[in-house]
């Protein structure tokens, strides 16, 4: 009797259901994966529960103009999402790189209607109306899609504790502010759905990931 092809079936039969059985392994490995993937976005922030219901943070009321010098309130963004961020100008530390990944922002979704981006100053004694138009035109982007927000500046500053942005006046940093980097994202109703590191470009493509996605929450 002839062993060697039996050999040879034999170990090609058990690198068939090797291979079988890597595959069922792939497979389900790729099936928990799609469940794990994120369906929603949290609401982020502390939450009050009153009667029986459920009070989520939300972006209290504002009033600033933007480069533009268009007011610009709450209902200026009825029905959309948007984008925040606190910036100034003549930021020498990390304002360029966070302007550089929301440049990345504006135009991936730059012909979407049901999104804005929001920019505050927390200069607005440098940046004037004036300041923020030359700023915005250098940058080539459209008063349509990216505010550039000035006004009284406790209003500005006392803002972004809501955005869970720090900002602080402080005359030993850069440019004499202390800030954080973060991008944040608002839903239709006010509520803060995500947030990352503007500075981070990994951290920016999962944040233009939940952009997607709280689109598609309608």
């Amino acid at each position: 009797m002839d062993i060697l092809p039996q050999q040879k079936k034999s170990q090609v039969l058990n690198k068939k259901l090797s291979l079988c059985l890597w595959g069922m392994i792939l497979l389900i490995l790729c099936s928990c994966a799609a469940e794990v993937q994120k369906t929603s976005l949290p609401i982020i922030g502390n939450r009050d529960f009153v009667d029986g219901d459920t009070i989520y943070h939300t972006i209290p009321s504002f009033n600033f103009v933007n480069q533009d010098n268009q007011a610009i309130d709450k209902s200026s963004f009825e029905n959309k999402i948007y984008v925040a961020d606190f910036f100034f100008t003549s930021c020498p530390s990390i304002c360029p790189k966070m302007k550089a990944q929301m440049l990345r922002i504006y135009h991936e979704f730059e012909n979407e209607d049901r999104m804005s981006i929001v920019s505050h100053t927390m200069d607005p004694v440098r940046d004037d109306v004036a300041k923020l138009k030359n700023y915005a035109d250098k940058l080539g982007v459209s008063s349509k899609r990216w505010h550039f927000l000035t006004g009284d500046k406790d209003q500005l500053h006392d803002l972004a504790d809501d955005y869970f942005n720090i900002v602080i006046t402080d005359p030993e940093a850069p440019g004499g502010y202390d800030h954080s980097p973060y991008f944040v994202l608002v839903d239709k109703k006010g509520h803060v759905r995500s947030k990352c590191n503007g500075t981070d470009k990994d951290e920016v493509d999962e944040f233009m990931d939940d952009i997607r996605l709280l689109l598609n929450e309608g």
